[in-house]
């Protein structure tokens, strides 16, 4: 047992002794992917403010900016930054028109991802 950090008991459930399937072990091994490419799309949409400008990118195809900082009553710097950790992601891209940037989803597996996080969440 261990205590957290509100001073509450919390049972853990652990091997009493340590005994590995070797071969299943290595079998997956061999079949985990690369996961920092995953990591990091669970990171890029690991904060609310970045899933609703996700969510509103499924609604229209594009918005710039100031449109996001209007939207969510955020700073456009704010908004920038959220963006831009969604650009590194690899969840959305820009495109600059004169004085204004202008994002969107990158592909139609971004918009699944949100799609599919939309009915989770609506469960």
């Amino acid at each position: 047992m261990t205590t957290s950090p509100a001073n509450t008991t919390v049972k853990t459930e652990d091997c009493e002794i340590f005994c590995s399937n070797t071969e299943k072990v290595q079998q997956l091994k061999n079949q985990l992917p690369d996961m920092e490419r995953i990591a990091a799309i669970f990171k890029a949409c690991g904060d609310a403010t970045r899933m609703k400008m996700m969510v509103a990118l499924t609604q229209e195809k594009e918005l710039c900016v100031c449109d996001f900082a209007h939207l969510l009553d955020i700073s456009v710097a704010t908004a920038s930054h959220h963006l831009r950790l969604l650009k590194n992601g690899g969840l959305t891209h820009s495109r600059k028109e004169g004085k204004l940037v202008y994002y969107s989803l990158t592909d139609g597996e971004a918009y699944q991802l949100i799609a599919s996080s939309m009915k989770y969440g609506n469960r």
